[in-house]
């Protein structure tokens, strides 16, 4: 049987998607073929899922209906020129961050829709959010296919081209700006006197219940702070420290500044 989905690269997103498809029989291994630039990823994913590790371009997308584009962004400029005929009337993909749909289209002239997405790197175990945006309407086929592959991922959403700077900055940057918070919250448990390990433990463990609080409830977070305040109490104490340092200033200039540099990057 000729498979049906070509990746072109085999990497951290690549696999997890292709992980996700397989448990959740979307696609079998044999309707899956992907290659990678030195040929050793796709190979050891293959061994791994029993999906096609294809090297030769023709016969990678030339069977193919769909097309996920998943090497690296830097690698659009230098790509192979035949991959523009090949992706001929297919539904191509794109995981690459920053490359706008214009600019796909300039590597992907002939594709019969372009699809952008920005996932995020809990995406790596099924657990991230994609917004994507299509260059034309999605057929209802395609739209199916395109929600089946993001599914992989966690959940998804389709938004406008315009937001994507901002999703770059807010979902895609988010788990390094959540990561300096969590990093930051030991710390101070360890200035306050607690051993690293056990600042440690009460962080992650503190973060971890605190998100799955906030989406088993479904509560806005300014209502789940306020059951922990109590008047002039310790958290109070807390809270007043990070309105005098201007914490959600400061928080939203960080995502400014960070959806400036994404309109900066994709500029090209």
């Amino acid at each position: 049987m000729a498979h049906s989905l070509a990746f072109l690269g085999s990497g951290r997103l690549a696999s997890a998607i292709i992980r996700g498809l397989i448990t959740k029989q979307l696609f079998p291994p044999a309707a899956i073929a992907a290659n990678s630039k030195t040929g050793t990823t796709a190979e050891k994913l293959a061994q791994a899922t029993g999906i096609i590790a294809e090297p030769d371009l023709a016969r990678l997308l030339g069977p193919a209906e769909v097309v996920v584009v998943a090497f690296k962004p830097q690698s659009l400029a230098t790509s192979d020129p035949r991959i523009a005929e090949l992706c001929a009337g297919k539904l191509v993909i794109s995981l690459l961050a920053g490359k706008r749909l214009a600019r796909l289209a300039r590597s992907f002239p002939a594709a019969r829709n372009l699809v952008r997405t920005m996932p995020n790197t809990p995406a790596a175990i099924g657990a991230g959010i994609t917004p994507y945006c299509a260059q034309q309407p999605l057929t209802d086929t395609d739209r199916r296919t395109v929600e089946s592959l993001l599914g992989a991922l966690g959940q998804f959403l389709q938004l406008d081209e315009q937001h994507l700077d901002a999703v770059t900055a807010l979902s895609a940057g988010g788990p390094a700006f959540l990561f300096e918070f969590v990093a930051a919250l030991r710390e101070a448990g360890i200035a306050a006197g607690l051993p690293a390990d056990v600042a440690r433990q009460l962080t992650y463990e503190t973060i971890f219940g605190s998100a799955k609080l906030l989406a088993h409830t479904g509560a806005e977070p300014e209502v789940l702070r306020d059951q922990v305040v109590s008047p002039n109490g310790t958290t109070f104490a807390g809270l007043q420290v990070m309105a005098a340092r201007q914490f959600r200033d400061t928080v939203r200039d960080t995502i400014l500044a960070s959806t400036r540099r994404a309109e900066e990057l994709s500029r090209d």
